[in-house]
């Protein structure tokens, strides 16, 4: 499991991390804090190995609650990565109960390609099993 770390005066806060024990074509990510552009760079680089093995992939992402967005620099960064693999995903799921990430999810999944969900974190197996393997019986439980 590899972790991007920002040092402040504080504590240390892990901003992005590409989670372990997912299936080589499966892109999964818990994200923290605010993403800068140099945070986001972790995540279209594994995505674009990813990319270099398999012509689909699904992701997984959790969203803590201490997740705040990303700055203008990542947003850009995001909208090109996603223009560049937009017909690569299968599918989407997202577990977070940050309000504004659920709703965001649910309107930018409707013009993705592939499907997306959102979990809640009590449900968060239901949406690994779904992404690994499109378990049909992981019911949708949105917050």
């Amino acid at each position: 499991m590899t972790t991007r770390t920002r040092l402040s005066a504080r504590s240390v806060t892990r901003v992005i991390e590409i989670l372990g024990g997912f299936p080589d074509d499966v892109a999964a990510y818990a994200c923290h804090d605010r993403l800068t552009k140099a945070d986001y760079a972790a995540v279209v680089a594994d995505i674009e190995d990813k990319l270099a093995r398999h012509d689909k992939l699904s992701m997984y992402c959790e969203v803590a609650p201490d997740y705040t967005g990303s700055g203008l620099d990542a947003a850009w960064e995001d909208w090109k990565s996603s223009f560049s693999t937009w017909f690569h995903w299968e599918r989407g799921a997202i577990v977070t109960d940050v309000e504004w990430m659920v709703w965001a999810t649910r309107f930018f999944g409707l013009l993705f390609p592939g499907e997306w969900r959102v979990y809640p974190p009590a449900h968060a197996a239901q949406a690994r099993r779904w992404v690994i393997d499109g378990d049909r019986d992981a019911e949708i439980a949105e917050p």
